[in-house]
């Protein structure tokens, strides 16, 4: 039954996660997008869905992984809300930047996920070194995305 439940939980936190990736699905880049002046940095369109495809799954498994451990250390239970928090601003920057095209209020959302993203990592690793190790890199690539939202935000102003 133990391991029964570690299955249903896990395909808890993997549907959770297809679920905020469904965001990028439903607000994609478009015409806008491309119109818009980048910085020179930006990645090949190519890139990105490959990036979040490694990134959603390894934060899919590290939510699970606190999940598990949420009960055995004292910021169980405050890593989790952080993982469910960092997961809906996630899927609200899509919503905000390829849906609603408003870069400089993605911009202000997107540094609070990263904030939220620190918190994530430097909490988990209380919980589960493991996690906070998979989450690693989720943060630098945030970060890049904030410095890619900057530069759009700011060139296209």
């Amino acid at each position: 039954m133990k391991d029964e439940s570690k299955v249903i939980s896990f395909v808890v936190f993997f549907a959770l996660t297809v679920a905020a990736a469904s965001m990028g699905a439903l607000f994609q880049p478009g015409a806008w997008y491309a119109g818009l002046a980048k910085p020179a940095l930006t990645p090949p369109d190519r890139v990105f869905p490959v990036a979040w495809t490694i990134l959603y799954l390894m934060i899919a498994i590290a939510g699970w992984m606190v999940w598990q451990g949420r009960n055995q250390r004292p910021r169980g239970r405050r890593v989790v809300v952080l993982w469910g928090s960092q997961l809906v601003l996630n899927a609200a920057w899509s919503w905000l930047f390829f849906g609603l095209h408003l870069t400089g209020l993605a911009l202000v959302e997107i540094l609070l996920l990263w904030l939220v993203i620190l918190l994530l990592v430097i909490n988990s690793y209380g919980v589960r070194p493991l996690a906070s190790w998979l989450l690693a890199p989720y943060l630098l690539w945030v970060g890049f995305a904030a410095w890619l939202n900057f530069g759009i935000w700011r060139l296209n102003a």
